[in-house]
């Protein structure tokens, strides 16, 4: 653009210079022929002057010369004349009132037919011509005109060249990527066939970036989604329960319950498909909402006439009020009358801790299920496993009294995760957070971020996680770092004030951090002003925007280049085991080639095992972080 400019204004100089140059010629004629002609009619003059000589000098005696001469040479402005013949003078004339200097005139002489010479001296034709005020006026218009034309000649090159900058404007937006800014540019640039040209191709780019995202969108519910329900299928269940374990042990606790639904054929036979499936769409659709307070929450359908509900960061009395709620709210819709009323519907759940096998998990929900169908009457029941983990049996006061004592005394501290590019190389750092209790016993985060969440303590957390990076780790090294930011503190006044101020204060350090968000905070606030502004603030600054849990939900992901995401983070539900799933493999495809051309590099997290890391490599997956990444990076 710069380059753009400078011969824009190159362009327009030379051509007021070719202008000017051609007035000046053009003026430098006008004197000269006028100059010239002036002279050539002088010349007439004394030529005509030099007839009259001969002819009269034939016919008049010599003395008569002074009776018709002085006024002639009165006219002809003359100076000097002198006629003589041999030595001897015939006549003299001389006139001094002339205020015209003796350098500047012009003398004429020539020698007659009959012997006499002629020698005549005159001002220039143009000395003594002065301008009158008419001819003052026409000047002036004719300067005024000129002044006129050349401003508006001006005016419509200038207007024509802004024209081409806009082209090479939009031109520039279009090669760096930014294809929304290059919509907005004002659409008047010449030559405007061009630039239509470019409007029409931007926007039939974006209809194909939306269909291309309604296509990702179609084949990810193709894959993950049921059919009937569009809720979560089998294979969701599973991938997601994947990502709650590790190494078939689950890395968190909470619930695991099964709804199954009995009769289901006496119910098809009243109601036939049609009825049935709207049956299953009510169902969902209550379920759903009473699961819209629980963040993280799985819900899919594992069978054709069961429901599972997965809720980690769960305590044991709330998994026995959720359980409670959910078969309340089931009860209430209209066409459980159908059937068998009494006996139609059971609910088995089972509440897990961070240890227990994902296997033993679902037997001991299949166990409760059982139990709860052996009441013959619609009921739930909870697997009883005996003592319940401390640390999950906390209150909220509790666990309130626990934050704020460790935000003062500043117990929390953070470890951090290596992501690795595919050819091993370290891009940046992952950093997670812990606490310590008074004990000296670190708290995991999945623990104490539910409990944050819930008492508005995660501004203070995360901001006292992020100055532990830019004052204690940053100045160390010149590694990149990641942190993740949640909801409340993307939306937080006092936070979003002090991050700006800091990177402000900290201007190299902004271009060395990556802030990270989860997709299903984008996807459900993405029209919050706050949280669109502050994530712009932090791009602006020159920090880096990442989207973690991709994949977690089935959603488009228009999302990631409207948001203008550098990093796009696969959910370890898609990541596990993708050797062996070919619908992650589609979904990772799928993904990738909806982000085609743009700059965003995809990432994998959770990445256990050799295999694994393999198969996203031929996928096209950019970088990963995991165990089996962690212990390449150690060696």
């Amino acid at each position: 653009m710069k380059l753009t400019k400078i011969l824009t204004k190159k362009l327009t100089s030379f051509w007021l210079l070719s202008l000017a140059a051609v007035a000046f010629v053009f003026l430098l004629g006008a004197i000269m022929s006028f100059i010239q002609l002036t002279y050539t009619f002088q010349q007439q003059k004394v030529t005509e002057l030099e007839i009259m000589l001969v002819e009269h000098s034939k016919q008049l005696e010599q003395n008569q010369f002074s009776t018709w001469l002085p006024p002639l040479l009165s006219a002809y402005n003359a100076v000097d004349f002198s006629l003589s013949q041999g030595d001897k003078i015939v006549y003299e004339y001389h006139h001094d009132n002339l205020n015209i200097a003796k350098n500047s005139l012009t003398l004429y002489q020539n020698q007659l037919d009959n012997g006499l010479q002629l020698s005549l001296t005159m001002p220039p034709p143009f000395a003594l011509h002065h301008l009158g005020w008419p001819e003052l006026v026409i000047v002036i218009i004719g300067f005024i005109a000129i002044g006129i034309f050349v401003r508006f000649g001006h005016g419509w090159y200038s207007r024509e060249l802004d024209g081409i900058e806009q082209l090479a404007l939009r031109s520039k937006l279009i090669l760096e990527g930014d294809l929304v800014q290059a919509a907005q540019v004002p659409t008047n640039g010449k030559p405007r066939m061009i630039n239509r040209a470019i409007s029409k191709l931007l926007s039939d780019l974006d209809d194909a970036h939306k269909e291309r995202g309604r296509l990702d969108q179609f084949i990810r519910k193709d894959t993950f989604l049921d059919k009937q329900t569009q809720i979560g299928n089998g294979i969701f269940f599973q991938n997601r329960l994947d990502a709650l374990s590790h190494n078939q042990k689950m890395i968190a606790h909470g619930v695991l319950m099964l709804i199954e639904f009995d009769d289901m054929d006496l119910v098809e036979e009243e109601l036939g498909e049609s009825g049935l499936k709207a049956m299953f769409t009510l169902t969902t659709e209550a379920i759903t909402a009473v699961l819209a307070q629980y963040e993280d929450s799985i819900f899919a359908r594992r069978s054709y006439q069961q429901l599972v509900i997965v809720v980690p960061q769960l305590s044991l009395a709330e998994a026995d009020q959720l359980a409670q709620r959910v078969l309340k709210t089931c009860l209430a819709l209209p066409f459980y009358g159908l059937g068998n009323p009494d006996n139609f519907l059971h609910l088995g759940s089972a509440f897990f801790k961070a240890g227990d096998l994902q296997v033993q998990l679902i037997e001991e929900a299949e166990m409760a299920l059982r139990a709860a169908q052996l009441q013959r009457v619609n009921n739930w029941f909870m697997y009883d496993k005996g003592a319940v983990d401390e640390e999950i049996a906390k209150g909220s006061v509790r666990w309130r009294s626990f934050l704020e004592n460790a935000l003062v005394a500043k117990r929390f501290f953070t470890l951090q995760q290596a992501i690795v590019d595919s050819d091993n190389r370290i891009l940046h750092y992952e950093i997670f957070s812990r606490a310590r209790d008074h004990q000296g016993n670190d708290v995991r985060a999945t623990l104490f971020i539910p409990m944050a969440n819930k008492c508005g303590l995660m501004p203070q957390i995360e901001r006292q996680i992020l100055e532990q990076v830019l004052f204690g780790l940053m100045p160390k090294n010149t590694a990149t770092y990641c942190i993740n930011l949640s909801l409340d503190t993307l939306v937080s006044r006092a936070f979003v004030r002090w991050i700006q101020s800091t990177l402000l204060e900290h201007r190299p350090l902004a271009s060395r951090l990556i802030f990270e968000v989860s997709e299903d905070i984008i996807v459900k606030h993405q029209n919050n002003p706050a949280l669109v502004k502050s994530l712009d603030m932090l791009r602006k600054m020159g920090a880096k925007l990442a989207v973690d849990h991709v994949g977690q939900h089935v959603v488009g992901t228009h999302y990631i280049q409207e948001h203008h995401f550098d990093l796009v983070k696969l959910h370890r539900s898609i990541v596990r085991q993708v050797h062996q799933r070919s619908e992650n493999q589609l979904f990772i495809r799928s993904l990738i080639g909806g982000l085609y051309r743009a700059e965003v590099k995809v990432i994998a997290e959770g990445v256990e095992c050799f295999e694994e890391w393999q198969t996203l490599k031929i996928l096209g997956v950019s970088a990963a972080q995991g165990e089996y990444l962690d212990q390449i990076v150690e060696s």
